[in-house]
């Protein structure tokens, strides 16, 4: 077996000079970024890099995948190919550390889903990704004004607080209801689709929130964009918790279309590699 795995960053619409932006990236493990392409040229190509088998080959990866450090230098290094290629050409990106044995096996996959690859490719055609995140901070509500607490026992004083932080509590999260009610209204106007993802949750959500702000994640969605409807989408989206009071609507992008890349039903999947 060769010391060698193919590793595969994404399919690409095969456009003239796209070689020749390739050719200066590093990719994982800081290899050479090159394209394999099938038997014609203005068909789909693969984007690829040769990385070193004892990294990638299947019990290695297993255990790579638990070492964060590792993974988060892939990720990086995965991410920045993409984007460097979505800047010139539409992107279909792959899943983290997808690799072939070789640069011939990856043809045969490349030609095998040809017709895939090409739909989907022209269906993710001048869009982008844009990423909406929605945050309750209850801590944010203003207080309400303090109650004298008279012949209050300890025990009611307690009971009365206790219900007063149910209230905000209540009162925040039917705001953030009303918050992504705005958003949706947002996305099937100026959107060409939507994925729902999974909330974000322990340091998963403090690494995504990277300005280190208090909040609890309640949405995390994703929108296909038109490149000509991005201004008015984040126009809508900014404003959607005017008004709200502990709600916060964080919208991230434009990337390339992580989330749309598979088809229905396995979008999941196909984000674990996406930017947070």
């Amino acid at each position: 077996m060769s010391d060698l795995l193919t590793y595969a960053y994404a399919v690409v619409r095969n456009t003239e000079g796209l070689q020749e932006v390739a050719a200066p990236l590093r990719g994982v493990a800081g290899t050479p970024v090159g394209l394999v392409t099938g038997a014609v040229d203005d068909q789909p190509a693969l984007v690829v890099s040769r990385v070193p088998a004892q990294d990638f080959q299947e019990h290695a990866l297993k255990q790579h995948l638990e070492d964060l450090e590792w993974l988060e230098a892939v990720a990086r290094a995965h991410h920045a190919v993409i984007e460097a290629l979505a800047g010139r050409t539409t992107v279909l990106p792959f899943r983290l550390a997808t690799v072939y044995l070789d640069d011939q096996r990856a043809r045969e996959a490349l030609e095998a889903g040809r017709t895939v690859f090409a739909e989907r490719l022209a269906r993710l055609s001048e869009h982008v990704e844009w990423g909406v995140k929605i945050y309750v901070e209850p801590s944010a509500v203003p207080a309400a004004p303090a109650v004298p607490e008279g012949d209050l026992t300890p025990g009611r004083a307690y009971l009365r607080n206790r219900r007063q932080q149910r209230s905000v509590r209540d009162t925040v999260y039917q705001a953030a209801r009303k918050a992504a009610e705005r958003v949706e209204t947002a996305g099937r106007k100026h959107a060409s689709d939507r994925v729902r993802h999974r909330v974000q949750q322990g340091p998963l959500a403090d690494a995504a929130d990277g300005a280190g702000t208090a909040g609890e994640n309640v949405v995390n969605d994703a929108y296909l964009v038109p490149l000509k409807r991005c201004d008015d989408f984040l126009a809508d989206v900014t404003r959607a918790a005017d008004g709200l009071d502990g709600v916060r609507v964080e919208a991230t992008g434009p990337w390339a279309p992580y989330s749309f890349a598979m088809p229905p039903g396995e979008s999941d999947a196909a984000a674990e590699g996406a930017p947070p």
